[in-house]
């Protein structure tokens, strides 16, 4: 009837409703590309996408009754194709095997704030340059770097004598290899939680009598937020005698997260209270200071 107003109709004159069926057939081409156990080649992805293109170019080919099974087609191929794509290209920037556990020299700024720890430093590293006994390299641009303490059988491995802070500039000495980690059941997936922030390798420093020394070459390079959250952190951690309320408060204040105690996150998650402190920390915090400001 003329007057009807049901899904069918709004679907076929408001634009709202085409707009979300289309973002939703997006969205079921990425969750299905997601649930393969081992990608296609990027060619087969790249040609999905074109298709996709194809079939809306030409969408006025198509008959009327079909244009609307076509466009969500279209969506879902594109939404799995893109993903497939962007994952090949995400592996394909991992650092190549040769490469594994070989002495490297890279240079470049220390990208987020760094993990202070007994046992010594954990940074997050943008590589600007690498090279191998004088020989330029391309390296993953992202890695994740240990600066240990004390000795081991083989090597030295001396940790920073000066205070590592994000937003500096170093040349360093290190061994590299391909992300790795432990995957158990209900447990934390270190590979994949590497393969999100597009690091390709992590590795440690490597400091040995006679050999490259770490060598700090800008100590305000970049990184003005991560220099800030790292100055704001240290502040609340120094000012507080106990450290373990200190990591929390530095965790809702800039969301160190990893300046929270493990045994701490273990009672945050049987209390329930675990998304509060990593998701909704900051808005906690920012009203607190609203709060302060008010009164």
């Amino acid at each position: 009837p003329a007057s009807y107003t049901g899904p069918m109709q709004r679907w076929r004159f408001d634009p709202g409703w085409r707009w979300a069926a289309w973002a939703l057939s997006w969205l079921a081409g990425v969750a299905a590309q997601l649930q393969q156990a081992a990608l296609w080649p990027a060619a087969v992805y790249a040609a999905l996408g074109l298709i996709a293109v194809a079939a809306i170019v030409l969408l006025a080919r198509w008959p009327p009754a079909r244009q609307g099974t076509v466009v969500l087609t279209a969506f879902a191929l594109a939404g799995f194709g893109s993903t497939g794509w962007r994952a090949e290209q995400r592996l394909a920037e991992r650092l190549p095997v040769a490469l594994e556990g070989v002495d490297l020299v890279v240079e470049g700024l220390v990208d987020a704030m760094p993990q202070v720890s007994a046992d010594g430093t954990r940074l997050v590293f943008e590589v600007q340059r690498a090279h191998r006994d004088g020989q330029p390299l391309t390296l993953p641009r992202t890695v994740s770097l240990s600066w240990y303490r004390g000795w081991t059988d083989d090597v030295l491995l001396a940790g920073p004598m000066v205070d590592v802070r994000a937003g500096q500039r170093w040349r360093l000495p290190v061994r590299l290899r391909q992300p790795h980690g432990p995957m158990n059941p209900h447990g934390h997936d270190t590979e994949l939680w590497l393969f999100e922030r597009g690091i390709g390798a992590s590795g440690y420093v490597r400091s040995t009598p006679g050999g490259v020394a770490p060598l700090l070459l800008d100590s305000r390079a970049g990184r003005p937020i991560e220099r800030l959250r790292q100055d704001l952190r240290d502040a609340v951690i120094l000012r507080v005698a106990d450290a373990r309320i200190g990591g929390v408060l530095a965790a809702l204040a800039v969301g160190d997260q990893a300046a929270v105690e493990r045994g701490d996150w273990e009672l945050f998650r049987q209390t329930g209270i675990a998304h509060l402190m990593s998701i909704s920390g900051l808005h906690v915090t920012m009203f607190a200071w609203l709060a302060a400001i008010v009164c």
